[in-house]
């Protein structure tokens, strides 16, 4: 039995529409900072910045989901519904917490390994040597970009917040 295309799964399209709420969220978070002008930024400018590109690029996604190769829901197959992977999902939550704890607690270093090792497993592909690999990788260009370059305000490493 086929679903009519109406009720067919349009990841895309709600990934896309789940982009430009977060994305709308964080911009009207930043405006409750001083946002300053291109010369003489303020503390608001850059998340209201990337909360507008992050909307920006969800309505791209979400218009570019029109296509009708969407996948049924239920998989099409007879069986009941299918439920989806949630493996990808639970591990960048798993992540986000991680890194939300080790920020506070432990500093930049092992909250970026954190965040980029736990999101990294959540694709099946990637073995944990890659991921590994993959994390350290990230803590050495988040060292070099936010804590030297830019001087972010958040330790390399810290023993409790």
């Amino acid at each position: 039995m086929s679903l009519p295309l109406r009720f067919k799964l349009r990841k895309d399209y709600y990934g896309g529409a789940l982009m430009v709420v977060i994305g709308v969220a964080a911009a009207y978070a930043a405006t409750g900072y001083h946002l300053g002008t291109l010369a003489r930024m303020g503390p608001g400018f850059f998340p209201f910045a990337l909360g507008v590109l992050l909307a920006l690029i969800g309505v791209a996604v979400a218009i570019s989901a029109r296509g009708d190769d969407a996948p049924e829901v239920g998989g099409g197959h007879g069986h009941g519904h299918a439920l989806p992977d949630a493996r990808g999902a639970i591990c960048i939550v798993l992540g986000i917490l991680a890194f939300l704890v080790l920020g506070k607690w432990g500093g930049l270093l092992p909250a970026t390994f954190a965040i980029v090792f736990i999101s990294a497993l959540g694709d099946r592909s990637n073995r944990l040597k890659h991921a590994l690999l993959l994390a350290i990788a990230m803590s050495v260009i988040a060292a070099v970009v936010f804590w030297w370059a830019l001087q972010l305000q958040m330790p390399l490493f810290q023993w409790g917040g």
